[in-house]
């Protein structure tokens, strides 16, 4: 198996679905994003929005909770050369977009792409794999993207 096998370089990957419930979205809210659209239905109808919606800090980290969920291949499946790469932290995103409103009761379709990879200079022995992010509401519509790394520890 090549790291582009690994990696499934250039394969968009599905991670999952999650369904954003009026509780919940109002649950992170109180705790991470207390803007008014995403704690009261009342006032949210009010807003710019019409309706209570889910953060996109909710949205970004969904994605997160289910991209670690979805391994790429296992020890088991590995037949590559050397241990089975191993996934270490991100050094970052860039161009997060929250391209349309979550409302609750929404169901929402999370994916990953695997663009390509390359040798660190700085950190020999580890590779920075990047990856779009990308999530769809039911009607197929996207409601997020983002452009990611991950370190990832060869050989």
């Amino acid at each position: 198996m090549t790291l582009d096998e690994f990696f499934c370089i250039g394969l968009t990957i599905t991670l999952g679905s999650h369904t954003f419930e009026p509780e919940a979205i109002k649950a992170f809210a109180r705790k991470y994003d207390p803007q008014v659209f995403h704690l009261d239905e009342a006032a949210a109808k009010r807003s710019v929005f019409g309706g209570l919606c889910a953060s996109g800090w909710h949205t970004a980290a969904t994605w997160m909770k289910l991209n670690l969920a979805t391994l790429m291949v296992t020890e088991k499946d590995w037949t590559g050369p050397g241990p089975l790469p191993e996934f270490g932290p991100s050094p970052g995103f860039k161009n997060l977009k929250w391209l349309k409103p979550v409302y609750a009761g929404e169901t929402v379709t999370f994916t990953r792409t695997a663009l390509g990879h390359r040798p660190m200079v700085s950190r020999p022995g580890w590779r920075l794999l990047s990856l779009r992010c990308e999530a769809f509401d039911s009607t197929g519509d996207k409601v997020l993207e983002f452009d990611s790394a991950v370190l990832v520890k060869v050989g």
